[in-house]
């Protein structure tokens, strides 16, 4: 079996951002992505409890490195500067990678 290599982005952000970055992602054509509700302790402080509009999402896309790469610095320059935002790239190998 062939498992070729992609990139994963991971994006852990407010989730008030949500709606902002899946246009963003559609304007850029991503294919698929999934979002989940996340909690912790950084730099903006410790996020626990319920969720709602004022807690954080985790969301996670496998693209080809050039895309991830363009992605993350687009989401840093519109949303680093007022909103908690931390990323990450790491490099995955797929199953059926025609559909990244």
């Amino acid at each position: 079996m062939n498992f070729p290599t992609r990139t994963l982005l991971t994006i852990v952000t407010e989730a008030v951002l949500e709606n902002d970055l899946i246009e963003l992602f559609e304007a850029n054509k991503i294919r698929g992505w999934t979002i989940v509700a996340a909690r912790g302790n950084g730099a903006h402080g410790e996020k626990h409890g319920n969720f709602d509009a004022n807690e954080n999402i985790q969301i996670e896309l496998i693209t080809d490195t050039a895309t991830a790469e363009q992605l993350a610095n687009v989401v840093q320059q519109q949303f680093g500067a007022n909103y908690a935002l931390v990323q990450w790239l790491s490099e995955v190998r797929v199953l059926r990678g025609e559909k990244f």
